[in-house]
């Protein structure tokens, strides 16, 4: 019963409510910048290898590792899996849209992040959707309704979602018993977890950034070999992708079912676009104009989908093991590098699967930890924090245990809710956005490093920070 709520609530707000949103935000943010997401692209790669401006600050690049860990997680794997094996070939080029257009909509929310970002005691930033929301649109109770939607989202269902995801590469394993062993692994996940989190910001920062960049080489490594072994079944599942995309009488016949709605959903899971999470992390960075960290976000959603999402997508479809609802899951991706590496394959795809979840985790609840600074005004005190990060250790161990339609349901709902409050407010904001990137070309054509200066864009200072 309850599921079956979640699986009806789940529906409805993805269709018509959110493609509606997620489709018409992220086309005004790409018009309105100039499709900025395409244009600067080459210059995102350029400014993500800037260093801060003073030893100790979180530069471009560790911002971009943090919004990354929580992006690039367990839904790059299973949620694609997932995506094709429910949704059919066509999910793959609905999940390539909306990270497009998607890119867009991550360029105005960072950079917004990082127009509206706070200084704390140590003078370290920080900020986000919530921060912008009260700043800017003097709206205190949808910044905190905001908040409180990010806390339940990231510690609660997305977490649930990375645990369930990470125990469900294990059911191919002989020693696996479907009643015991999803505890288990939760327990020790849930240890490891808390472990880490007990060490505060600065040590997810650190742990990120050594760990994601091997983490997502090590995967599109093994793809690629996947595909190099299988290259001549490249064109014909490229063809399949398109045309089982495009087949508009089988989309809108069971539209909940279909190719766009899994694409356009685990899509949105696993890069986040629009959904407020990102800025958390851009504004932490230390840059000296906020496009800067706007166009670092957009990489970051680029790597996600573009690089990462097809990387298993295309691994899977060239592998030559038909996708069928059975093997939905982990259980696709570990067959299909199994024609490669045997019985190790299975093997590597659970070691990829800890490095994502694991990463996931952490970004998320440092996310978590900027929405609880804003409600309460400041830090929460240490005996506070200890409760809410064993809270969010236990809902770890819940999740590895949750069935798969549930965990994902959840999953789902939170994430819509945070983005029905976060892309309005940043279309209702994204002249601000608009003008800060008219400001950095203007500077950049005159051939100078650009430099933020809020009054520069008719914006009140009074208001700010930073950028006086």
């Amino acid at each position: 019963m309850i599921v079956a709520f979640l699986d009806g609530l789940d529906s409805f707000l993805y269709y018509p409510v959110l493609i509606v949103v997620l489709l018409a935000a992220g086309l005004f943010f790409s018009v309105r910048t100039g499709f900025v997401q395409l244009r600067l692209f080459p210059e995102s790669i350029r400014v993500v290898m800037e260093k801060p401006s003073s030893e100790g600050k979180i530069s471009s690049f560790q911002a971009l590792m943090v919004s990354t860990a929580s992006r690039v997680g367990t839904g790059n794997i299973v949620g694609v899996s997932t995506a094709v094996c429910l949704g059919g070939y066509g999910a793959v080029f609905w999940m390539w849209l909306i990270a497009i257009i998607g890119g867009a909509s991550a360029f105005v929310e960072s950079t917004l992040a990082q127009v509206y970002k706070r200084r704390d005691e140590n003078g370290d930033s920080y900020g986000g959707p919530a921060y912008y929301i009260e700043t800017a649109l003097h709206n205190r109770g949808l910044a905190v309704l905001f908040s409180v939607c990010l806390i339940l989202t990231y510690a609660g269902g997305f977490n649930m979602l990375a645990s369930y995801n990470l125990q469900s590469t294990f059911s191919v394993y002989g020693f696996y018993d479907a009643k015991t062993s999803p505890w288990v692994i939760g327990i020790i996940l849930a240890i490891l977890v808390g472990w880490c989190i007990l060490g505060g910001g600065r040590r997810v920062v650190k742990a990120t950034s050594a760990i994601v960049p091997f983490m997502g080489l090590m995967y599109i490594g093994v793809s690629l070999v996947v595909l190099i072994s299988n290259a001549s079944l490249i064109p014909a599942v490229f063809k399949e992708i398109f045309r089982d995309a495009f087949d508009f009488k089988a989309i809108f016949s069971g539209i909940a079912g279909s190719c766009m709605m899994y694409g356009i959903k685990r899509g949105l899971y696993s890069n986040e676009a629009g959904v407020g999470s990102a800025p958390n992390a851009a504004a932490a960075a230390d840059v000296s104009h906020p496009v800067k960290q706007g166009l670092v976000q957009v990489l970051s959603v680029f790597i996600d989908t573009i690089l990462i999402c097809s990387a298993t997508a295309l691994m899977c479809l060239c592998s030559g093991v038909e996708p069928t609802a059975e093997l939905a899951g982990a259980p696709y991706v570990q067959e299909s590098v199994k024609t490669i590496m045997g019985n190790f394959g299975p093997v590597f795809v659970t070691t990829a699967m800890v490095l994502f979840a694991f990463t996931t985790l952490l970004g998320n609840l440092f996310y978590v930890d900027n929405a609880l600074t804003f409600i309460h005004r400041k830090v929460p005190s240490k005996r506070f924090m200890l409760g809410f990060r064993l809270a969010c250790a236990a809902i770890i161990v819940i999740g590895a245990a949750l069935s798969m339609s549930a965990a994902w349901a959840i999953a789902d709902i939170m994430m819509a809710i945070m983005c029905l409050i976060n892309l309005p407010a940043c279309v209702v904001l994204s002249k601000v956005a608009v003008r800060a990137c008219r400001d950095y070309m203007s500077q950049k054509k005159e051939g100078i490093n650009p430099v933020f200066h809020a009054a520069d864009i008719g914006m009140d200072v009074s208001q700010l920070d930073y950028w006086k």
